[in-house]
């Protein structure tokens, strides 16, 4: 659970989280990293979206996306970084990567596994609220799979906008609030598959790929790449798709602040 001892002066319904959505994680994050476990599925969906993180980032800085490195000293922010699936993607590539995340136990995980991938990775025990606190910019923000969790989203857009400088991209990834989306997403996920433990999910907090862009677009950020995921029952691979229906990935420039004409 996150640490409100190190939040000494934010009470708690003041914090953009909610603990039940923490406590999920929390029973998560030990499981993760486990390529034979129960969350396989989930880390083929890891490695498909990061994959497409990777190249539209190398694309927004006029990099060459084959390149090994092609983030290379790009600083980047994961928020909501859980065991580190995406960060340490990210810095495999050459990004110089915090992650942060309101769940402790996450963060503790994520430590001790970029520990042992030896990889140099900054994770805090935080929230983007808090960041925000230190004055610090990135090239590229990063919020996957984390909007939906929050009880404030569009603060979280406008948090992550912040934290992002002029000209940087950000990658905001969640899932649309369909019928379809109910059924592939919650019930073929969590009851039927059981590649994600049952209510990990609450399909009324999922968002429209409309209202994450318009929240985006009054904080300063340009829409400028979108493409959905979807899985391949068999191949048992993840790819991406021209479908938002369930599972969806938007690509934003951040827009320097408008001037007042002389």
């Amino acid at each position: 659970m996150l640490d409100k001892s190190k939040l000494t002066k934010t009470r708690e319904d003041e914090q953009n989280i909610s603990k039940e959505e923490i406590a999920k994680f929390d029973k998560l994050a030990e499981n993760w990293w486990d390529p034979k476990g129960k969350f396989k599925t989930a880390l083929e969906f890891n490695r498909a979206r990061t994959e497409y993180f990777i190249e539209q980032i190398a694309i927004h800085f006029d990099r060459n996306p084959h390149s090994i490195d092609c983030l290379k000293a790009l600083r980047v922010l994961d928020v909501g970084s859980g065991g580190g699936l995406v960060s340490e993607a990210l810095a495999r590539a050459g990004a110089i990567v915090t992650g942060i995340d309101a769940s402790e136990t996450s963060v503790q995980v994520a430590k001790r596994h970029a520990l042992k991938s030896n990889l140099d990775i900054e994770y805090k025990h935080m929230l983007a609220e808090h960041m925000l606190k230190e004055a610090r910019q990135f090239d590229v923000v990063i919020n996957a799979e984390v909007v939906e969790h929050v009880p404030m989203p569009k603060e979280l857009i406008s948090q992550c906008s912040q934290l992002t400088k002029e000209g940087g991209c950000i990658v905001l990834a969640t899932l649309n609030r369909t019928l379809r989306s109910f059924i592939i997403g919650i019930v073929g996920a969590e009851y039927i598959m059981r590649y994600l433990p049952i209510g990990t999910h609450n399909w009324h907090m999922f968002i429209k790929p409309l209202e994450l862009n318009s929240w985006a677009s009054i904080n300063r950020m340009q829409l400028i790449e979108e493409k959905g995921m979807k899985y391949n029952l068999f191949t048992k691979q993840w790819n991406l798709s021209k479908s938002t229906a369930v599972n969806y990935v938007q690509i934003y420039r951040k827009l320097p602040a408008l001037t007042k004409k002389q």
